[in-house]
């Protein structure tokens, strides 16, 4: 079985998926997907968010407010840690740095990261980190303020110095419908080396659909083709892929 370890339930296009959330889950469960993490990106949606959450058991949720969010809200790290302490609460995030489409925000950015980092310690959960053209903050970060528990860096597509300095903080790497793309050559090369007992996928839908429906919305059920993707790419099987991102699942967001 296969995990989608980062979508957006509560932005799909259910246009194309069926109609509703309920039909897009059960289309992905059809196709051999097991459990789903539903991944907040602002405190404002997060009881929206959870409405969809609470109706299904093979969903879990996360806490966060993305660097892409509009920064002149604040946040309020006492309210952030209040959603984290929550049982349906498995992970920190969406939070990080964004360079490459808000540069002009990274102080404010850095600033919401580093209390994502620190709230995440305090509640002993890991983080889910988006990470693009912030390399170096994003690492110094981590380095200094993640607690215990690590994290991921989710939708991968940076380099392999990078993934492997995070994997010695005690993070994982999950690669997304990216790799599937012809321009990603370089990031294909970064996923051979990737440990398998440290790597996970997702679809980060409605975003980043692989390909062949790449320019689609994109839902939980591609999961399964960005797996098999990856396990060709690796010379290995889809049952054993799928096993060991499930398995990687499960040791970070229930410590098993």
């Amino acid at each position: 079985m296969i995990v989608d370890s980062h979508c957006h339930l509560d932005r799909l296009d259910i246009s194309q998926c069926g109609g509703s959330v309920d039909a897009a889950l059960q289309q992905a469960r059809s196709q051999g997907v097991s459990r789903f993490l539903c991944v907040g990106i602002s405190l404002d949606t997060l009881p929206a968010m959870m409405d969809i959450v609470d109706q299904h058991d093979d969903v879990y949720a996360s806490a966060g407010f993305h660097p892409l969010e509009d920064m002149s809200q604040g946040l309020d790290a006492a309210v952030l840690k209040e959603w984290a302490l929550d049982d349906r609460i498995v992970a920190v995030g969406e939070t990080g740095l964004d360079y490459f489409y808000a540069k002009e925000s990274a102080e404010s950015q850095l600033e919401h990261f580093i209390t994502h980092l620190k709230v995440a310690a305090e509640v002993d959960k890991p983080v889910i980190i988006h990470s693009r053209e912030a390399r170096d903050d994003t690492l110094a970060a981590i380095a200094q303020y993640a607690g215990s528990a690590g994290g991921v860096l989710h939708c991968f597509t940076d380099t392999w110095p990078m993934a492997k300095q995070a994997i010695e903080e005690g993070f994982y790497i999950s690669i997304s419908g990216i790799v599937t793309f012809r321009n990603a050559s370089e990031l294909r090369d970064v996923v051979k080396k990737i440990p398998l007992d440290r790597l996970m996928v997702e679809t980060d839908s409605p975003y980043l659909a692989p390909v062949p429906h790449r320019g689609k919305a994109n839902q939980p059920a591609y999961v399964r083709e960005v797996a098999e993707y990856i396990a060709e790419l690796r010379g290995i099987s889809l049952e054993q892929l799928a096993e060991a991102t499930t398995d990687n699942f499960q040791r970070l967001f229930f410590r098993t």
